[in-house]
């Protein structure tokens, strides 16, 4: 089983005042009166799918409107690539969506907390769930989703892969080709600018860790004269000076022997003294030497002035560190290098492509038989769904074309067709026109591709048009096989459909204080008896009978 939706928060939503609906795996039924406000919960699921947020659903009174969702499930984690690539929060087998929006035109979305576009919510919520009925969400309406069913069914995924890869390397192999087929005056002009480039960087014989060096040289050379001048005058005022700092400490010594001889407790601070005077002699020893060890020679001084000019120099053209010019150099030596060798280069790229072309095209031949064998068994496979449903004469094709350029998904463009009614002509699900029929037609092509649709949450709104009798009851059991490997939720007014679910909810409207609230309860036992005769036409005996009937036989 994938992935379930455990919880649905609704607040503020039309006639829905707060709402926490706790959900099950499995086919759950969504019953109640006309009008109590079932489509709410189809309108808090669009929200959640990125649709757009209309201020007249707010409820009235209301400052803001929110919708929460948490899926669990161990598959959720094939997600975090998407939400990675989105920078939210990823996925611990739990993934909660979050949409609110304010009379003031406020409009807020989150995925696990952290904050995103629609966007990214309508192209998560693609991933999640399908809605079936008069809804524009419906993800096996595209091309590319039809094509990734085919696949499915077909078990293409290997080859595709495979496909895929060497696709991918042939793109790569024409770009590298088409960047070296440059105009002839163009490709002499960048010769001689990588030549300069290449020239200039090399001659300057770099070092990546050579310009901190030289420049704490530099600095020392350029300042010697002041770095002399201030470590004589430091070392003449402590030695050298009539009134030197050390002379006159060798009076205070004197003194603090005097001082020792009348108090011997006062002998701590005369050794404390001669420490100083110690480390001060020291001092004055260390910077004479200093100054002496300073070089003034001119010629050096020139020398790295003249490095440091050249790294700045050369930063300005190629980079922000000597690192990146080196970076830079390597770089256009390596353009050069190709530019130069074009014929070559040319002739060695012409037989790459030629080689991975062939290569491509063996497993984009493999992949299309995959294809071309499947699609026959997909479409009988649907066209019987389709006769449980009611379409006894319904025509379905899986049609696989042939593209004229290749692409990722390789040589081969699948329409997914269908004709409701003998004489007319199959035509692209897309321009089926009749929202009752593209509900049961999803409900068909869903129970062919159980096993291979990897979306989780499957919704049918309403499916029952025109429906009644042994076809509702067909309705039914697909949808209990399809959650075998979906959950399902539909909101339904057959009685069949609702007593083949595993778990039953009642929409109910009332009234209090004045303000209208909708409801939404979970049935069971007598409660659903009932619910399911009233479905039927009342609850005389013979319907709660009925009913009974119904709930017995799942």
């Amino acid at each position: 089983m994938p992935a379930v939706l455990t919880l649905l928060r609704i607040k503020n939503l039309a006639l829905v005042e707060n709402l926490e609906w706790q959900l099950a795996p499995g086919f759950t039924a969504i019953t109640g009166e006309t009008g109590a406000g079932k489509s709410i919960i189809i309108g808090a699921l669009q929200l959640l799918l990125g649709e757009r947020a209309d201020k007249s659903l707010l409820r009235t009174g209301a400052e803001v409107c929110a919708v929460e969702a948490v899926f669990e499930g161990a598959e959720l984690e094939k997600l975090n690539p998407q939400l990675s690539e989105a920078g939210v929060e990823l996925c611990d087998r739990e993934l909660i969506l979050k949409r609110s929006f304010s009379a003031a035109g406020a409009n807020r979305q989150f995925i696990n907390g952290s904050p995103t576009t629609l966007a990214v919510l309508k192209n998560l919520g693609d991933e999640l769930v399908d809605l079936h009925g008069p809804h524009d969400h419906q993800s096996i309406l595209s091309p590319d989703k039809q094509l990734a069913l085919l696949d499915g069914f077909a078990h293409a995924e290997e080859a595709l892969r495979e496909f895929a890869e060497r696709f991918r390397t042939l793109q790569s192999l024409r770009a590298e080709q088409a960047a070296l087929s440059t105009a002839e005056s163009a490709r002499e002009q960048e010769i001689d600018l990588l030549r300069h480039q290449v020239n200039e960087i090399t001659s300057a014989n770099l070092s990546a860790n050579e310009e901190e060096e030289i420049s704490a040289r530099y600095k020392l050379a350029a300042n010697s004269k002041r770095l002399i001048e201030l470590a004589g005058s430091i070392a003449r005022r402590l030695s050298d000076a009539d009134d030197a700092v050390l002379s006159q400490l060798a009076e205070c010594q004197r003194l603090l022997r005097e001082l020792e001889k009348i108090d011997p407790s006062t002998g701590t601070l005369a050794e404390a003294h001669a420490a100083s005077v110690v480390e001060l002699s020291e001092i004055a020893r260390s910077l004479s030497h200093y100054a002496e060890q300073l070089d003034l020679d001119p010629a050096q001084l020139a020398a790295l002035e003249e490095r440091v000019s050249l790294f700045e120099t050369l930063k300005r053209k190629y980079g922000s560190s000597i690192a990146d010019v080196i970076s830079f150099g390597e770089r256009a030596a390596e353009r050069l290098r190709k530019i130069e060798g074009r014929d070559a280069e040319l002739d060695r790229l012409n037989k790459e492509i030629e080689g991975v072309r062939s290569e491509v095209e063996r497993s984009g031949h493999a992949l299309h038989k995959l294809r071309a064998k499947a699609a026959p068994k997909l479409s009988e496979n649907i066209r019987a769904n389709l006769r449980d449903l009611g379409f006894r004469q319904s025509e379905f094709e899986a049609k696989v074309t042939a593209l004229e350029e290749a692409r990722g998904t390789g040589f081969d463009a699948v329409e997914l067709l269908f004709s409701p009614n003998p004489g007319e002509p199959l035509k692209p699900l897309r321009t089926i026109a009749s929202s009752g029929e593209i509900s049961r037609l999803m409900l068909a092509i869903k129970s062919s591709l159980a096993a291979q649709d990897a979306i989780p949450l499957l919704v049918f709104d309403e499916i029952d048009a025109n429906v009644g009798g042994e076809i509702a009851n067909a309705v039914g059991e697909k949808m209990r096989k399809l959650a075998r490997e979906h959950q399902v939720l539909c909101i339904t007014h057959l009685p069949q459909v609702a007593a083949a679910a595993a778990t039953h909810f009642v929409v109910t409207k009332e009234v209090t204080g004045g303000r209208t609230f909708s409801r939404l309860e979970e049935v069971k036992g007598k409660a659903r008896q009932e619910e399911i005769a009233r479905m039927l036409g009342g609850k005389s005996d013979s319907a709660l009978k009925h009913a009974a009937s119904l709930l017995k036989d799942r």
